[in-house]
């Protein structure tokens, strides 16, 4: 039951980013003046709406983007009347681009005249297209204060949660037991089991060396098997002094994102888990939390061809797990957000998760949106910034103003663009539906 509000809780969530997305772009495009026909959330048939004013609002069935339809979009032909299209082409794409144009002009009504996009000038274009990123990027910053301030990151404590009941090893790397509670061929009960230690009890020292922090006993810990020692801890209102000897264990080695390397090493090996406390930090550190998580979705989205085909060829066809840091869908993600509702974990952990999963996603889809390609954000604003620099390189030259760059001739890209969007959706989608990504 958990899972299901999860995953519906998730998917409002997603539908509220791109509810807010184009909003970002609705409300400056009303501010300057353009008429805006429409305002969607979601592709294909409308299941709601309402019209408002001059604008109709409503809700589609497939919620995969949203969108708002401004009069005025693409601009005449270079010889075509102002304010009609009449031009005539032959070939395939040259005909899309005039029907295009033709149906942009078709829905331009007396008085529209001042009222059309690309009429505007090139600083206001340019805010009307980066209002929809710039919301999600607002998003993410409010939904990373909230989790950075309001609940904290988690950070281990010298308080034990659980013991863990045999040594781990490659193969099986959580070191749990048996049902009957017999530890695994070829695995032993860890040093922590043997000496009696109990979730509660506190760390106090370890080799003779004061506790500061999980990380200093762990360090310790990793660079000592086969050490016989003292663990001090404090329990109820007294210490104990447990002796032990450090176990040696073999160790898959991670990369920085979680990957197995497929190599091993060998390190100290007690048994514990310790208890995570959520720290509280300061509204100053939300800056630099999102650069260091923007650095590495610049890094996803440029290697994005390259796992978009290993999940293909190692997933789908290959039969391998998915990789934790590869590409997933709104259908993925919002499985994830069921996933995270079921955990068995503190509701502190699990609201961090979620909320992080959302602002990570709204992180990302600022950034891909700036992609200077149409159909995307980033090719309205690519398309505007050019267009300026013309204007002002003929000014310079003392030239004729240039007039507005002809977008409309971009409209093959932007269609080839779309395909291969929605084909990579189709394949994304696919894989969470029959190779999902498990946080377990």
């Amino acid at each position: 039951m958990l899972e299901v509000v999860g995953i519906v809780l998730f998917a409002l969530l997603i539908g509220l980013s791109i509810a807010l997305h184009e909003v970002g772009h609705l409300v400056p495009a009303k501010k300057f003046g353009l008429r805006v026909p429409d305002y969607m959330v979601g592709f294909g048939p409308t299941i709601w709406s309402k019209v408002r004013g001059e604008t109709r609002y409503g809700i589609k069935a497939i919620p995969l983007g949203g969108y708002i339809r401004m009069v005025g979009m693409l601009p005449p032909a270079k010889d075509d009347p102002e304010g009609r299209s009449r031009s005539m082409s032959t070939g395939r794409f040259a005909t899309l681009v005039a029907q295009a144009r033709k149906a942009s002009f078709d829905e331009v009504l007396p008085g529209d005249e001042k009222r059309l996009f690309y009429k505007l000038p090139v600083h206001k274009r340019v805010i009307i297209m980066l209002g929809g990123p710039v919301m999600n990027l607002f998003l993410a910053f409010f939904l990373f204060t909230i989790i950075l301030v309001g609940i904290g990151l988690p950070q281990p404590s010298l308080t034990v949660a659980a013991v863990v009941p045999c040594t781990p090893t490659v193969l099986q790397p959580t070191g749990e037991s048996l049902p009957s509670g017999v530890c695994p061929e070829g695995t032993v009960t860890t040093p922590a089991a043997q000496a009696g230690l109990q979730p509660g009890d506190e760390i106090v020292s370890v080799g003779n060396q004061s506790a500061t922090t999980w990380e200093s006993v762990t360090e310790w810990i990793l660079v000592n098997p086969n050490v016989e020692t003292t663990l001090v801890v404090n329990r109820g209102e007294g210490q104990l002094a447990l002796p032990l000897a450090v176990a040696e264990v073999t160790r898959p080695v991670y990369d920085e994102n979680g990957r197995e390397t497929g190599e091993s090493q060998t390190v100290g090996f007690l048994g514990l888990r310790p208890t995570v406390e959520y720290e509280r930090q300061s509204i100053t550190t939300v800056p630099g939390f999102m650069w260091d998580i923007t650095v590495r979705s610049v890094e996803a989205l440029i290697s994005l061809p390259v796992r978009l085909y290993e999940l293909v060829t190692e997933t789908l066809i290959g039969g391998q797990e998915r990789a934790l840091d590869g590409p997933v869908s709104v259908v993925g993600v919002s499985r994830l957000g069921g996933e995270i509702a079921s955990m068995d974990s503190p509701i502190t952990a699990k609201v961090a998760t979620f909320l992080g999963l959302a602002a990570s996603l709204n992180l990302f889809l600022f950034l891909f949106n700036l992609i200077p390609v149409l159909p995307l954000d980033g090719g309205h604003v690519a398309g505007a910034l050019y267009e300026g620099i013309k204007r002002e390189w003929a000014r310079f030259r003392g030239k004729p103003d240039p007039g507005p760059v002809d977008t409309a001739r971009l409209l093959p890209v932007a269609y080839v663009v779309a395909i291969a969007l929605v084909a990579m959706g189709v394949i994304v989608i696919w894989a969470d539906l029959v190779k999902p990504i498990s946080l377990g």
